[in-house]
Order: structure tokens, then sequence, then C-alpha cells
């Protein structure tokens, strides 16, 4: 447990370090709202979340319960871009752990995680939520419509200069006119 741990803070560590990686997280509503650890645990973690949001090159998005069913249930989804540029999945679950190295494999679960993104809900109103659970407002917090969502989310891509996504959420460098 004691080594777990140390790797754990070890990776924490990391994110502020000057070479740190980009961090793009999609949580399920159900890990801002099950209490593991008791309500001081929570409260603690969800503070912690939302600094690191604030200090770290670190996007957060909630997928609301209303989205209803998705292709992470019941385990979680880690995509890497290794240093050559390749990329890995990783998926674990209660009782496994699996590294998907296969560049098909990767692609479908790429494509899984993008779907994720877009149906969750915008960085800004993701911090949002998770403040109103910190305040345990969240039995009142109205989860935004699809399209107030859209909304916000273009008008977020506006003020960080206009640039685009594309799949793998890397940003798309801005293209230079041509001599």
């Amino acid at each position: 447990m004691e080594e777990r741990l140390t790797a754990r803070m070890g990776r924490q560590d990391r994110l502020s370090a000057p070479d740190r990686p980009e961090l793009w997280v999609v949580l399920d509503e159900a890990v801002l709202r099950r209490p593991v650890g008791g309500q001081a645990v929570m409260q603690a973690q969800l503070e912690r979340l939302l600094d690191a949001a604030a200090e770290t090159p670190l996007t957060v998005q909630v997928l609301p319960f209303d989205q209803g069913e998705h292709d992470a249930m019941g385990g979680s989804l880690t995509l890497l871009t290794l240093p050559d540029d390749s990329e890995v999945a990783y998926t674990e679950g209660a009782h496994y752990g699996q590294l998907i190295e296969d560049p098909a494999e990767v692609k479908r679960f790429a494509l899984t995680h993008d779907r994720l993104r877009a149906a969750a809900l915008p960085p800004i109103m993701s911090l949002d939520m998770i403040r109103s659970v910190m305040e345990d407002n969240h039995r009142g917090a109205k989860v935004p419509s699809r399209s107030e969502r859209r909304r916000v989310a273009q008008e977020q891509l506006q003020k960080s200069g206009g640039r685009q996504l594309r799949g793998g959420g890397r940003r798309v460098p801005r293209r230079r006119p041509r001599p």
C-alpha cells in the first residue's frame, strides 16, 4: 500500500514540474457524488481537484448523469502519447488493468474518449458543478441543456484564441499565411 501511495503522490508532483504533461480528464458525475471516505475526505479531494485545475495544465470535464450509459462505465480509460508520438491506451476496472498497444484498438479507445468529451459539460461548467457539489447545493443544481453547453464551449474556444481542437485533444496550430 505504501508503494502504491508513493507512486500516486509522485504522479501528482509531476503535474507541477516544468516539463509536466498535458492532462485532460473526463469524470463521471458519480465520482463527485458517491461519498467515499466520508464527507471530509470528499471535500478535500474536490478542493484538490479544483486547485489542480487552477494551477496546472489540467482540463476537467464532468459527464453528467443525464447523458446515460457510456462506453467507459465500470472502469477507467487512459490514453497516453509517448515521447515518440506513439499512443497507447490503458483500461482499468475493479479487478483488471490492461495496456493496449495495437494502433487499431488504441484508435477505437481514442474515439470513445472523444465521445465522452463531447457529451461532457464544458470545462467551466464542470468546475462549477464540482463547486456546487462541494457546497452541497447539488440537489438543486440544474444541468445545462446541450445547446447551453455548446454555447459556453464555443465561447471558451473563442477566448482561447479561436483555435480548434482536433481528435486527440491537442490544439491545431494556426495556419500561417503563405508569403
